[in-house]
């Protein structure tokens, strides 16, 4: 326990949940306490650290990290009672929050007697319009379940659960997204409910397939012109204007990051390319990245691209492509934008040669390393040339 501002904040493992109209979505936190409360998120193996909290009389205030999002919660010794906002959102609806030290478990505790198959052809909405397909794949140790699942425009991160009987719980939640699985399980089909925060809710279901795939990443965007230069304009973080191509790139391989701060996946590659940018720092390898932010106002947005460059050590230059529902317009080159983060591969000559959509970030385990390969495999083929 550690005593602040005469309120006391018990550090350790927290069970924290947050009430969404599919019932309650759990996560795990730690807080640790030396001169400055810091929390952490805990969904599988992820721990995502939030270092801007404060606490003002009672109350903890807690900024999460890159997203616009915020949890306000009276401090009551063992317990915290409050609520989650993301900012971010046109509509701020609150989600309550509450969390209590000492719980490890995420869902109730339980005991189940069926072993899952590990992959799964799964489809989220099935017979209607708005159908998509995606991949699960189902790490099973006991009755606890860590989840990947993989979609054309990324992943949804760690998501973590138990299998109770037949039924199926999943959860996770990093600051922007909230999201909660409940399903039934019988054979080697799983139907249920998937909800993301308060604003969205589908069934979904899922059949045991050890061949499932999803289409190949670099087939869903493409220029439609293939014999046209990538061409774009952009505000840097100082609000001068910045016109691709430009001959600082001239003879060098470039590589486009399309993304949002807004954007778990986005992070995930910016995480992997700040690093893969350090290997390529000497040769004729850039990056640029390409953010469409939620919100219209400059200042903001930039204060959202510096806030993600300082958590990765970002190394390349990051620019504001414009606002969310400006994308269709400015990149209109494009066949259609199938997902974020969207990467242009461009050759020496100034030359599309590849668009990958999505990122298969590091809860996928054998896909994150194959994407990586594959860019790493990619740029060094461009380079030869």
């Amino acid at each position: 326990m550690k005593l602040l501002q005469g309120v006391i904040l018990t550090t350790g493992i927290w069970r924290a949940v947050l009430l969404t109209p599919g019932g309650e979505l759990p996560f795990g936190m730690e807080i640790k306490n030396n001169q400055h409360p810091v929390v952490y998120l805990l969904n599988g193996d992820e721990r995502i650290e939030v270092n801007e909290v404060s606490i003002s009389n009672d109350s903890l205030i807690m900024r999460l990290p890159l997203y616009d999002s915020e949890i306000h919660a009276a401090i009551k010794e063992k317990e915290l009672d409050g609520y989650w906002v993301n900012l971010s959102r046109k509509n701020k609806p609150e989600l309550p929050f509450k969390a209590v030290a000492g719980n490890h478990h995420r869902f109730n505790e339980c005991t189940s007697s069926r072993q899952l198959p590990e992959k799964w052809r799964m489809m989220f909405s099935p017979e209607s319009k708005d159908s998509s397909a995606a991949v699960g794949i189902i790490h099973q140790q006991g009755n606890h379940i860590n989840t990947a699942i993989l979609t054309p425009s990324g992943d949804y991160r760690y998501l973590e659960g138990s299998l109770c009987g037949d039924s199926l719980f999943l959860s996770y939640f990093d600051g922007a997204f909230a999201y909660l699985f409940k399903a039934k399980v019988s054979d080697n089909k799983i139907e249920g409910m998937f909800y993301a925060g308060n604003h969205w809710q589908e069934k979904f279901e899922a059949f045991a397939d050890a061949n499932a795939t999803l289409p190949d990443p670099y087939s869903l965007t493409f220029m439609k012109d293939k014999n046209a230069s990538f061409t774009l304009e952009a505000l840097r973080t100082d609000s001068t204007l910045f016109r691709f191509p430009d001959k600082k790139y001239e003879g060098k391989v470039v590589l486009i990051e399309i993304m949002g701060t807004w954007c778990p996946n986005c992070m995930d590659e910016a995480a992997f390319l700040a690093d893969f940018y350090k290997r390529y720092q000497n040769s004729d390898v850039a990056i640029i990245g390409l953010a469409f932010e939620k919100t219209k106002d400059f200042s903001k947005s930039v204060e959202n691209i510096n806030r993600m460059r300082n958590r990765f050590h970002t190394p390349y230059e990051v620019m504001l492509g414009g606002a969310l529902d400006t994308v269709k317009e400015k990149l209109n080159m494009f066949n259609r934008l199938n997902g974020y983060p969207t990467t242009v591969f461009i050759d020496k000559k100034g030359k599309v040669r590849q668009i990958h959509t999505g990122f298969n970030g590091p809860a996928t385990g054998v896909y994150y390393e194959k994407t990586k390969d594959d860019f790493i495999n990619l740029t060094n083929s461009l380079l030869k040339e």
